[in-house]
């Protein structure tokens, strides 16, 4: 096992969507061999998008083992990665231990027992670790013989536009992965401003002449009043009485205070969701533009490339679909902090490699040589 890493390792991706966590991969020199989802709209997105890695639509669960296994070739390090769907680890069911989603869990961790990757990596909502199937999951892992280590990322402090925390698992049948170092101190965090200021301003209602995921959605009379009330960084609670709701006049409304508001510029974007291009489900308001952000934006808050496609040119776009696609991804430039950790992993595996195998030969030509001393000595008496 330990040759596994010299050769060129191989990465297969469940519950790839339209592929954020492959394009990491795929950004950083690995290849990446298929990906699974339950979701056949994602296809042309993830296959458009990284060339030559085909998408399979199966669920997990109906998927065996020595399917999985057959997909590898080469003797290269096997990477098996993924993300469960995150709905049932919410706050209110992280307290029910029997929610039959958490199955998609534990399918992965069969996959794992079954196929035995060297390399494994997992990516999902920081709730997760606090719940006891997790626990259950991390032991199974070490009793695999993989060693597990985890931590929540604050995706800002890796070059995300975007508050986000995601929970990062890792496990090595070769060894410890550490996640890399932080790349982007506070200083230097990627903005809204720095993500999403350079695309043409459009209004609501409207899509761009040169891009047709650059649309945002339409809003009544009502909601464009609400928004031209609401200044950057602000929200509901700075409209006038009149054009708020009555759920946020109740005492109780006070607890949502992010609803119906506004970004900031030279701050990085709330957490996104399948929601996130309307304003009514978040901070999703544009911060000058009077107008939710559009589908482009979004996807560049999740570090899409600019010209990542989501959709088939003779196709509609659908906006709650691709804001689905899009709010489900793991943004690439995390994807590829996953990536960039498990290369350094390897390579760190095969320079030990190389210095165990050359101090054996200098331990072997040392042997030689005293050897041939001996002999040279007895020859001489």
């Amino acid at each position: 096992m330990a040759n596994k890493h010299r050769k060129e390792p191989q990465v297969i991706d469940l519950f790839c969507g339209v592929g954020g966590l492959t394009h990491g991969f795929v950004r950083e020199g690995f290849k990446v061999l298929v990906g699974y989802d339950s979701d056949a709209s994602c296809k042309f997105a993830y296959e458009s998008n990284n060339a030559g890695t085909k998408f399979i639509h199966k669920e997990i669960e109906n998927t065996e083992s020595k399917e999985i296994a057959s997909k590898y070739r080469g003797s290269g390090a096997r990477i098996l990665v993924g993300c469960a769907p995150c709905q049932p680890f919410s706050l209110y069911t992280v307290k029910q231990q029997k929610d039959e989603k958490w199955k998609l869990l534990l399918e992965f961790q069969r996959l794992i027992a079954d196929v035995g990757p060297e390399v494994i990596s997992m990516e999902n909502v920081p709730e997760l670790s606090r719940h006891p199937v997790f626990e259950e999951f991390v032991a199974a892992l070490r009793k695999l013989g993989y060693h597990v280590s985890y931590s929540v990322v604050f995706c800002p402090d890796y070059g995300v536009p975007q508050s986000r925390k995601r929970l990062v698992l890792f496990g090595s049948r070769f060894g410890q992965i550490d996640i890399i170092k932080k790349t982007h101190p506070k200083s230097r965090w990627r903005t809204v401003r720095k993500a999403i200021a350079r695309l043409a301003p459009i209004k609501a209602g409207e899509r761009s002449l040169t891009d047709r995921i650059h649309q945002a959605r339409k809003l009544d009379a009502t909601n464009l009043e609400r928004i031209r009330s609401t200044p950057a960084g602000g929200s509901w609670s700075d409209w006038p009485k009149r054009l708020k709701l009555d759920c946020h006049l109740r005492s109780s409304g006070k607890t949502y205070r992010s609803i119906y508001g506004r970004m900031k510029w030279d701050m990085p974007a709330p957490t996104l969701t399948t929601h996130c291009t309307g304003i009514g489900n978040g901070r999703y308001g544009h911060p000058d533009q009077d107008r939710a952000i559009s589908l482009r934006e979004a996807a560049l808050l999740q570090s899409f490339p600019r010209r990542y496609k989501f959709v088939h040119p003779k196709e509609k776009v659908h906006n709650k679909l691709v804001s689905r696609h899009v709010g489900n991804a793991v943004p690439v430039r995390l994807g590829r902090v996953i990536a960039r950790s498990i290369r350094k992993h390897l390579e760190e595996v095969n320079l030990s490699a190389r210095q165990r195998s050359s101090h054996k030969g200098s331990e072997k030509r040392a042997d030689g040589s005293r050897q041939n001393q001996r002999h040279r000595l007895g020859t001489a008496r």
